[in-house]
């Protein structure tokens, strides 16, 4: 039963510690998944909160496997890409992994550190670098430890990555932080550090439907992001950037993330966007809604871009083109050789550490709509602030 009326001041207050206080704590449990080939265990750590939100981790790639959330009728449903086993994440694809060293593009075949060129190795026949090559960080078995408290429930995923691994320099220690709060936030801390100077550019790839099935083109996608890079053929930056206005990458007035596609090279985005910088280092950026369930996902990071990739490359098999839209906070593609864009080189006694934040949430969808099929941007909520600090 809901109070909505109070005789005093005092029981008013009373009432509220009650309700804060009843609240369920944010808990983690822990089970196992599968069998490396080695024989080495693959365990699930499951964090859940009060706002019946579950998020479910993996130690193969730090895989974020899946997000489940509350629409605005109380239901709860995958939100995300998954694999249906620990098989089929074994036999490819990066649904959910955490990449690495380099996030994205690397074109030329690596690139030059203090006058000594590094060659990449796993290069396709472009000479472009993807995603920190065959055997990335989405291909390894980290170290998982979980724990909760009142404030979240979190795992935490470590691994080490020895010299030369993939022909990147030094000896790289890195770890990723998922925490759930009972504010709905899934934050992710990265952290890393090197005996050489190397570059380190880690993300998460995770897919997401907020609608649980179908497609993201009736999804409503709103971002801060002026700016976009120019790229070449093959998707590496030209080092130009370009203004969004009047343009398809324009989303600084919320719109259907479907209404461009059609007039894109290559049938979707498969762009990395400009996060303008505030006073603040942790910058929200972009706010997405699903009008059929009501459910948000508002984002914020600390890093300078966000790779926006709506799947253009499904088949079907086991998910339909356009069936997710990822947003992989990063450094700049091919920012090893390119002086000009924001540094991702770590030198030894430096410390990387990134955050993104992911605030699931509901917008009912009996709200007042214009003539184009949106909410009425009178009624909107704005993209401001970030979820609650942890």
């Amino acid at each position: 039963m809901q109070i909505t009326r109070f005789a005093t001041p005092l029981l008013a207050t009373l009432a509220a510690l009650s309700a804060v206080t009843s609240r369920a704590a944010p808990a983690v449990t822990e089970s196992l998944w599968g069998t490396m080939p080695d024989g080495r265990p693959v365990r699930l750590f499951t964090l859940t909160n009060d706002l019946k939100t579950r998020v479910v981790l993996a130690e193969y790639g730090a895989l974020l496997v899946s997000v489940e959330t509350a629409d605005q009728e109380g239901r709860v449903g995958q939100v995300t890409l998954s694999y249906r086993s620990f098989e089929e994440a074994l036999g490819g694809g990066v649904l959910g992994s955490v990449i690495g060293r380099f996030a994205n593009r690397i074109g030329g075949g690596g690139f030059t550190i203090d006058g000594k060129r590094y060659d990449l190795q796993s290069v396709n026949k472009d000479g472009i670098h993807i995603h920190g090559g065959d055997t990335g960080f989405h291909r390894q078995l980290w170290t998982g430890v979980a724990g909760a408290d009142s404030r979240s429930a979190r795992a935490v995923f470590s691994l080490a990555s020895p010299d030369g691994h993939e022909g990147y320099p030094g000896k790289v220690a890195v770890s990723v932080t998922y925490s759930l709060t009972n504010d709905n936030c899934l934050r992710l801390e990265y952290a890393g550090s090197t005996d050489r100077p190397t570059h380190l550019n880690l993300t998460n790839h995770v897919y997401f439907n907020l609608a649980g099935s179908g497609d993201i083109r009736s999804h409503v996608l709103e971002m801060t992001c002026d700016h976009v890079l120019a790229i070449d053929p093959h998707k590496v930056p030209t080092g130009r950037l370009l203004d969004v206005a009047k343009t398809p990458f324009d989303f600084r007035i919320a719109k259907l993330v479907g209404r461009d596609l059609a007039t894109i090279e290559g049938g979707g985005y498969d762009h990395c966007f400009v996060i303008p910088r505030g006073k603040d280092p942790l910058v929200p950026f972009a706010r997405l809604w699903d009008p059929s369930t009501g459910r948000t996902l508002a984002m914020a990071t600390t890093m300078p871009g966000v790779q926006v990739f709506t799947s253009n490359s499904f088949k079907g098999t086991p998910f339909p083109r356009w069936g997710g839209i990822c947003f992989e906070t990063q450094f700049y593609p091919d920012t090893p050789n390119r002086p000009e864009f924001p540094t991702s080189l770590l030198r030894p006694g430096e410390t990387y550490r990134h955050i993104t934040e992911f605030l699931f949430g509901v917008q009912r969808t009996d709200r007042p709509v214009g003539s184009d099929g949106l909410e009425d941007r009178s009624q909107s909520v704005p993209i401001e602030g970030s979820a609650r600090p942890l």
